[in-house]
């Protein structure tokens, strides 16, 4: 039996609005939680569910996932770490940022070195900041400059709710600091959904002549049938990983799952949805699918997420924040 839950509103000290739907066969659970080895309980964000549509069921197929059911939760990446924190059954969390798992080890729900207990530093998969552009790509955009020439509207989601709007802004902020990310925000963000997936929806829907998206973003919508749209890879960007971890209440099954996972058979499920492989071997096969710009920033270069979370995103005193704020945006988690 596989339960999925796709997350549409968190609240932290309340109670969760969950959309709940069934698939499979035989048996009956519920949304509360998985005991036993059998039974995997995934949170993950947004985005990589198309990517887990089709490892769970092969991992099914293999000796190791035999019997092995699943509970998935999918939403904006920093709402589902504030799920799990508020207790939102989970033994697996994949998310798109770093700090949405530490969240998780102030608390003890994660174990302090879950980046070392995988053989990629934590990470399942990595992407670079990218524009999504409309068919022919009418407003001329090339670079980060043109985001901000007169009369382009960006789209781009809200950092307080969406880990991955995080990096969209940190790359930003790698080509012209935080003048030119005020300046984008105040001036050309036309709208901030709530995660990396709505706002793909948004500007699918119409909205807004660029998306600060993703590689992956940008396939998943092309093999979802979009014809209406173009990937730009700006020369200077910043590079996304994505990590995953198990939890310290995770069942067998969880660990089998996330080895599969960063397995060669798992890692070219995530190439295929246009996300950049861990794995070397699965990388250097598929790499005429990701050409590499002049110049990649790393968040490690930028001063690392302890030093840019306070920094900017901190809902208090957080540079970006302010600027959000000055811009009529909310900033509560």
């Amino acid at each position: 039996m596989r339960i999925r839950i796709i997350s549409s509103l968190v609240v932290a000290a309340a109670p969760l609005a969950l959309v709940v739907s069934v698939s499979g066969c035989g048996g009956s659970s519920s949304a509360e939680g998985s005991s036993g080895s059998k039974s995997v309980s995934l949170v993950a964000y947004s985005t990589p569910q198309v990517v887990y549509d089709q490892i769970i069921p092969a991992f099914k197929k293999t000796e190791a996932g035999a019997g092995v059911s699943f509970k998935e939760s999918y939403g904006a990446s920093g709402d589902q770490s504030r799920a799990v924190e508020a207790g939102l059954k989970a033994d697996i969390v994949a998310f798109s940022l770093a700090p949405d798992v530490d969240r998780l080890v102030k608390d003890g729900l994660v174990s302090p070195d879950w980046a070392s207990a995988t053989p990629h530093n934590g990470f399942v998969s990595t992407s670079l900041v990218s524009f999504i552009v409309r068919k022919g790509n009418p407003k001329g955009i090339h670079g980060w400059d043109d985001l901000l020439r007169p009369g382009v509207k960006v789209v781009t989601p809200n950092p307080f709710t969406s880990g991955a709007a995080k990096w969209n802004l940190l790359g930003a902020y790698q080509h012209g600091g935080l003048g030119y990310v005020s300046k984008l925000i105040r001036d050309h963000v036309a709208v901030q959904p709530k995660s990396g997936r709505e706002a793909l929806q948004t500007f699918t829907a119409g909205e807004g002549d660029v998306l600060i998206s993703y590689e992956y973003e940008y396939t998943t919508a092309v093999k979802k049938g979009e014809k209406g749209l173009e990937l730009v890879q700006p020369r200077d960007t910043l590079k996304i990983e994505n990590p995953i971890a198990t939890t310290r209440a995770a069942s067998p099954a969880a660990n089998a799952f996330v080895k599969y996972v960063l397995s060669p058979a798992g890692q070219q499920a995530f190439a295929d949805w246009g996300y950049r492989p861990v794995d070397p071997a699965t990388l250097a096969r598929n790499k005429s699918k990701f050409p590499d710009p002049a110049k990649v920033t790393t968040i490690a270069q930028l001063g690392g997420w302890d030093k840019l979370d306070k920094d900017l995103f901190d809902p208090e005193s957080g540079s970006v924040a302010k600027i959000e704020q000055d811009a009529g945006v909310s900033t509560a988690k």
